[in-house]
């Protein structure tokens, strides 16, 4: 892999992770049950981490380190917004949108693993694409658990 196509590959990853420390932390402003506040806290500093995990890793590569989201980030956190406006930012809208966000995480970490990584980068990519995966199955199952309760 070229060095520079690393270092993007990795940003794209900051950036994911970006996305979903913002996603997490919007969606714990406005839900209303506190274990979900509490959920959402914790996952976006679980992701604010990974982030910093990744811009470590590429500066460690020579590599300039990006530190914002994606426009495609900004424009779910919008849809969260709107959505949450309509619908009384009801826990399972959020739950909704978060899983949504998960979903595009889980997708680009996946394509990042199909890459030909160094074994340093593909270590951390690796491990934290398991908790990409464990987030998804959280959120899922929060997600099922209050459609359960709203029928």
């Amino acid at each position: 892999m070229e060095h520079s196509d690393l270092i993007d590959l990795l940003n794209h990853l900051v950036s994911t992770c970006k996305d979903g420390e913002y996603g997490f932390r919007s969606c714990a402003e406005h839900v209303k049950g506190e274990n979900l506040r509490s959920v959402f806290s914790a996952r976006a500093e679980e992701c604010r981490q990974a982030a910093t995990e990744l811009q470590t890793l590429i500066q460690q590569n020579g590599g300039k380190a990006d530190d914002g989201g994606t426009a495609t980030g900004a424009v779910h956190r919008g849809w969260v917004a709107v959505k949450g406006t309509l619908t009384g930012y009801s826990d399972l809208a959020m739950l909704e949108e978060c899983e949504r966000g998960e979903d595009v995480a889980l997708d680009r970490y996946r394509k990042a693993l199909e890459e030909p990584l160094p074994p340093e980068c593909r270590l951390v990519v690796a491990r934290q694409f398991e908790g990409v995966k464990r987030n998804h199955l959280q959120v899922r199952t929060l997600r099922d658990q209050a459609r359960a309760a709203a029928a």
